[in-house]
């Protein structure tokens, strides 16, 4: 899953639109969930290497959007905003099942997929609230 962006060369095209970064956020979101999934129908030590990942993941995703949340319309910026607080739970839960084990361990991470899930569901929201916002024409001053 890539979350950040490799460095552009200077002779690069401008940063992507906000509608690119929303979806691509999306995107990341999904993949997220998905390799939390993955990780969980795993047994024994291959789900610690694969949550090993999952708290830097969620976080630098979190981080990013809450960058972009100056740039939205009010609907979008709550439902961002309620994004980037289940991905903070869903890297603490990842977190927490590494450190624990048997029942806990399954717990945590059965946690951490359905804040994952409810992240993806926040950011779909903030998507449809831009481009519905998009969509309605402002009123003429």
């Amino acid at each position: 899953m890539s979350i950040t962006a490799a460095p552009r060369p200077k002779s690069a095209a401008p940063s992507p639109p906000l509608k690119d970064a929303l979806d691509h956020a999306r995107a990341s979101a999904q993949e997220l969930h998905g390799a939390l999934s993955d990780a969980a129908a795993k047994r024994g030590g291959a789900i610690r290497a694969d949550l090993e990942a999952i708290p830097a993941k969620a976080k630098a995703l979190a981080d990013s959007l809450g960058h972009s949340l100056g740039a939205q319309n009010a609907a979008a910026k709550k439902s961002l905003g309620e994004a980037v607080t289940y991905l903070e739970a869903t890297s603490k839960h990842a977190g927490e099942a590494i450190r624990a084990s048997g029942h806990a361990a399954e717990n945590s991470v059965q946690c951490a997929i359905s804040n994952a899930r409810a992240s993806v569901q926040k950011i779909s929201e903030a998507v449809a609230a831009r481009r519905e916002a998009a969509a309605t024409p402002s009123p003429k001053k």
